[in-house]
């Protein structure tokens, strides 16, 4: 059981690293961002209830980490606004350098 667990976190992960890499709107990015840090949750999750001492330490830690992804993304959309106000695109290549 803990296999089909690990094996769904790998997978959700791999789909969040490619389009992290990959992609180049921004608003993707960060949801590929969110989707790697839920096949990290899903793994704490997953070893906390099939682990060697079963308890609720992953789960509780988990939700530490969705309070921070929260916050995260919260973060990142405003300064994803921000930078769409200034420069009129959401397309990461326009953002690697800080001055026009």
């Amino acid at each position: 059981m803990l296999a089909s667990y690990l094996t769904m976190a790998a997978i959700l992960f791999c789909i969040g690293l490619y389009g992290a890499l990959t992609k180049r709107n921004a608003v993707i990015v960060l949801l590929s961002i969110e989707l790697m840090l839920n096949a990290a949750n899903l793994n704490l999750v997953a070893f906390s209830k099939y682990g060697l001492a079963p308890s609720l330490k992953g789960q509780i830690f988990s939700l530490f980490s969705i309070t921070v992804g929260a916050a995260e993304a919260a973060v990142g959309i405003a300064v994803l606004i921000a930078l769409f106000r200034a420069r009129g695109s959401v397309n990461v290549d326009d953002y690697d350098e800080m001055r026009r």
